[in-house]
């Protein structure tokens, strides 16, 4: 599938074709899959390396299928983008959580009843790598962002540019910084919820599994809830591993029915973590009041 030129909102949304079925299981994970999927991050890793982080993140985020993401986002609610960050990479970030200084708050969740653990929101300005992934991924998502707005009848559009949005949402009061590192420990959990930090929502974001299941964790397993109108909610456990980046809605997103689009609301949280230390990246593209 040919790469869709997502800066420019050039998307093929599937006007006029028949909706795809909804997968009703994860895929399975075969050893070979995985395998590649861990090359492909270690390339990646390398590239970085060599031309720098920054540039190495923008390059790798633009080379993505951003038509299938689109595609994945309007079937199942969420897009799996598998070695986003290499094992270096998620090592290094995850080991950021005991450096206070790169934190602007620090949130204990059974404090505020959002469940068990604890996470930290980074302070501007964001490190290096973190900011450039923020950066690339808000062009290509902001299309999809005002594609589903469109669909859903909903007046305002986000432009194009990540530090035109920021502008908008500091005038309205909007000024800290909401990526966040997120720590579990045995039994911690995060309750379902949604990031709204203010009246500017950007309708998309995504988190980054800095750990490896089976080896640093058991338990902790991503979830999403769509509660559909006068239907019985769906639920998606989506399969991580480390360095895997999974986008979703913040708090809503268009699904077509039999007489057009209508909307749902989407949650997202932890199950219970049994065993071992999860780390997990977050990033929103909206900042808090």
């Amino acid at each position: 599938m040919s790469k869709a030129k997502a800066m420019n909102g050039e998307f093929d949304f599937g006007a006029g074709k028949a909706p795809r079925k909804p997968r009703l299981t994860p895929p399975e994970s075969k050893p070979e899959l995985t395998a590649a999927a861990d090359a492909v991050a270690a390339a990646a890793g390398i590239a970085r390396r060599t031309v720098g982080a920054t540039a190495g993140i923008a390059v790798h985020v633009a080379g993505l299928d951003w038509q299938a993401i689109a595609d994945e986002l309007n079937a199942h609610g969420y897009a799996l983008v598998p070695g986003m960050l290499s094992a270096d990479e998620c090592l290094a970030m995850a080991a950021q959580y005991a450096q206070p200084a790169l934190f602007r708050s620090r949130v204990v969740m059974a404090q505020h009843g959002f469940g068990s653990g604890e996470y930290q929101y980074f302070r501007y300005p964001l490190p290096s790598m973190l900011s450039a992934l923020r950066l690339a991924l808000y062009g290509p998502l902001a299309a999809i962002a005002n594609h589903w707005h469109e669909v859903l009848q909903i007046d305002s559009r986000f432009p194009l540019e990540h530090t035109d949005f920021l502008a908008r949402c500091h005038a309205a009061g909007q000024q800290r910084p909401t990526p966040l590192l997120l720590q579990y420990l045995p039994g911690d959990y995060n309750c379902l919820h949604q990031d709204l930090y203010g009246e500017h929502v950007f309708p998309l974001q995504a988190a980054v599994l800095l750990s490896q299941p089976g080896q640093d964790f058991d338990g902790g397993e991503f979830v999403l809830t769509e509660q559909r109108p006068r239907m019985q909610s769906r639920v998606e456990v989506v399969p991580l591993k480390r360095g895997d980046m999974v986008i979703f809605p913040v708090n809503q997103r268009p699904v077509q029915g039999t007489r057009g689009q209508y909307r749902v609301n989407m949650r997202h949280g932890v199950s219970r973590l049994r065993s071992g230390l999860r780390h997990t990246l977050g990033i929103i593209f909206h900042d808090a009041l």
